[in-house]
């Protein structure tokens, strides 16, 4: 009889069967979580700690109720944060993502199978939602050459027989992210393949209680950690030897150090290099009296994504004066964006009603006025006025929502850009912040 490492894992005497979150005491957990260093931070601040047998319900309820809602017979998810969201279990993360091997298939009537890398199954057992531990998903090319469709073959007829027995039969699907071969085999066996980004992102947009405690711990971690990053630019930059890479790689560091997992991007720039914005960090060695700005772009406690943005001034001399007003204009579009944010508001009006920014703003201005978050940077999308597209987002806030106000002030052709975001909830009655970070 196999015995998994799970079984005989070591336990934390001081403890009960549980620890704080609500997952079994032991000190190797499967399941990536927070580190000591976190939990005592969280503890020391009085946060509450989320439920995460009643996170991962709600979320496996959001998910069966958008297949029902939408008569599917089940749907079926590769991108590696829907998988996540799904059963709270990882592999890989990064890797998965250009070279997908797992899968994820929750039915109508709430059977959910993963399929994973095939001596890795024991990477989801922790969670009593996820009923079957299976492989085969993985038909890209790199892994399966030109033989990719007999894989796919027998992944689509696996999904066939799960639908017969727990989809009613039912051969509308919805599918988020597969590779060509894996679409036309679900398509030779019958089903009709709907989109299924459309239901996991609707579904990830509310935020559940539980959810909700768990992004507030991850935003403590991350403000922790952007406190430090803040005070080795402070003064380690004066020297002269610190570069942008540097500063970076300490965020990274303390974001591990409290159990979290990566950083989408590489959004630090100093000085001229701010603008354009989207020059990612570099070796460039920042100079004393200059600008450093960034974007957290951070996959935290938890798994939740914190994705805020500062600009700091770090030097010994004033700023110039079109810096600073950048900085309060910049602040002032944010403060009051985030002025109108409330449930029932339409998205559309969102855009119709923002403050506008100054015309020598306008061509560089950021993508997005807001945008959700969750597990990463999520749905809705709120556009600026002059790129909103009629039917994209014809849609209201509702409480649970967690939408990233932001605001890019650069002028075009000048040597800075000021960059500012902040997380802000959806509530029954407006709006509450779970980030504290001063600008």
């Amino acid at each position: 009889m196999n015995k998994h490492f799970n079984e005989t894992r070591k336990i934390d005497p001081s403890k009960g069967p549980t620890i704080g979150d609500n997952t079994p005491n032991d000190m190797d957990r499967v399941e990536i979580g927070p580190t000591k260093l976190a939990f005592d931070e969280w503890k020391a601040v009085g946060l509450e700690l989320p439920d995460l047998q009643e996170m991962r319900r709600f979320r496996h309820n959001r998910l069966m109720s958008g297949v029902n809602s939408r008569d599917y017979g089940a749907i079926v998810v590769f991108d590696p944060l829907n998988i996540r969201y799904a059963s709270d279990s990882t592999n890989m993360q990064l890797w998965n993502t250009h070279n997908p091997f797992r899968a994820l298939i929750v039915c109508a009537d709430g059977y959910m199978v993963i399929w994973d890398y095939k001596n890795s199954p024991f990477l989801s057992e922790f969670n009593p939602l996820v009923r079957e531990q299976r492989s085969g998903a993985d038909f890209f090319y790199f892994d399966r050459g030109d033989m990719a469709h007999i894989a796919a073959e027998m992944f689509s007829q696996e999904t066939y027989d799960l639908v017969q027995e727990h989809g009613g039969g039912n051969m509308r699907l919805a599918v988020d992210k597969i590779m060509m071969v894996g679409l036309r085999a679900l398509e030779a066996k019958g089903f009709e393949v709907m989109e299924g980004e459309e239901l996991t992102e609707k579904a990830r947009a509310i935020k559940g209680p539980d959810e909700i405690k768990a992004m507030r711990c991850a935003s403590h971690a991350c403000e922790i950690a952007v406190r430090i990053m803040e005070d080795t630019a402070r003064s380690g930059v004066p020297s002269g030897n610190m570069s942008e890479d540097d500063i970076w790689a300490v965020l990274h560091a303390e974001n591990i150090r409290r159990g979290g997992e990566w950083i989408e991007t590489r959004l630090l720039a100093s000085g001229p290099r701010t603008n354009p914005w989207f020059q990612e960090c570099g070796p460039r060695l920042v100079q004393n009296n200059e600008i450093v700005s960034f974007d957290t772009d951070l996959v935290g406690s938890y798994g939740i994504c914190v994705d805020i943005s500062r600009s700091w001034w770090i030097g010994d001399q004033t700023p110039r004066p079109d810096m600073i007003y950048a900085m309060q204009h910049a602040h002032e579009h944010i403060q009051t964006n985030m002025e109108m944010l409330a449930p029932g508001v339409s998205m559309r009006s969102l855009s119709k009603n923002c403050h506008r920014l100054d015309d020598n703003f306008q061509v560089q201005k950021y993508g997005a006025l807001m945008h959700g978050v969750g597990l990463c940077d999520e749905w809705p999308l709120i556009a600026y006025p002059d790129q909103l597209v009629d039917g994209a987002f014809e849609y209201e806030l509702e409480p649970g929502m967690v939408l990233c106000v932001e605001a890019l002030v650069s002028p075009e052709g000048g040597d800075f850009s000021i960059k500012l975001e902040d997380q802000v909830l959806i509530t029954e009655y407006g709006f509450r912040k779970p980030n504290t970070l001063p600008f």
